[in-house]
């Protein structure tokens, strides 16, 4: 057992969730409860700007809203305002993944200006006209403070899924195909998340609920490095996982995370 994992399951819940234990009639005294250790955090993602590259972090606050300028700024396609889904992403416009933001002000994360680098090495402020120009005609940016998600404000994502499914497709798989904001380390088998549905986790400083697992789409097939397209990481997804993989989280408790926590199950 690693250590990380013997030092986890140590650790007591530190919220409400206490068992009793009778000590004479009438009188019970409290008894904290033990979390299971199921993973450790390896890696934290954060993007700026929906559908472009992500900025790896070793911290972040995580809140109602996901995590700090995750996903606050989208491009907007030409005629698609009304559109129930009117975003510029990496379907359309695979080479987003190599542009790469980053909050000029990363202490102030959600009031921060986001500056981005072009493939061609400029750097632009997100809002910047020529910006949108660069990524098609009409093409607009716009805010919101809330995030901009398909889904729910948070995702998580497992090495042993990653090796599961690169095991069923043929390939070795990274997990900046999949866009999570979390990597898990969590030993005991193939795609762990699963069984994680409808339980809340506690990682650092954060309690989150696991919602429903991840339905995935074409954005898959794009190697983000590469831009390379692989339909068959798609249709494996489709025929063995019915198109789902990793897991939607919302937020129970805001806090901070860090790489090295521990995740904990709560009973």
């Amino acid at each position: 057992m690693a250590s990380w994992e013997c030092r986890g399951a140590l650790r007591r819940i530190r919220s409400a969730t206490l068992d009793t234990r009778c000590i004479g009639k009438g009188a019970f005294q409290p008894m904290e409860a033990v979390m299971p250790v199921v993973g450790r955090v390896v890696a934290l993602f954060r993007y700026p700007v929906k559908s472009m590259a992500a900025e790896e972090l070793d911290r972040v606050q995580v809140a109602w809203h996901g995590l700090a300028g995750d996903r606050r700024w989208a491009f907007i396609r030409a005629g698609q305002v009304r559109s129930g889904f009117p975003w510029l992403t990496i379907r359309q416009r695979p080479e987003l993944a190599r542009y790469q933001p980053r909050l000029a002000e990363p202490d102030r994360p959600d009031a921060s200006p986001v500056l981005v680098r072009t493939p061609a090495g400029r750097e632009l402020d997100v809002a910047a006209p020529e910006l949108a120009a660069e990524l098609g005609r009409g093409v607009r940016v716009i805010k919101q403070d809330r995030g901009i998600f398909d889904t729910l404000p948070v995702s998580l994502l497992s090495r042993q899924t990653l090796a599961g499914l690169g095991r069923l497709a043929g390939t070795d798989l990274t997990p900046g195909r999949f866009r999570p904001n979390l990597v898990l380390d969590a030993p005991g088998g193939d795609f762990p998340e699963d069984a994680w549905v409808g339980r809340v986790l506690r990682v650092g400083g954060l309690r989150l609920r696991v919602d429903k697992p991840d339905q995935r789409c074409v954005v898959v097939t794009i190697d983000p490095v590469t831009l390379a397209r692989n339909r068959s990481v798609l249709r494996v997804i489709a025929r063995e996982r019915a198109a789902l993989l990793g897991v939607y989280a919302s937020t129970v408790e805001p806090g901070l995370i860090t790489v090295g926590d521990p995740v904990e199950l709560e009973p």
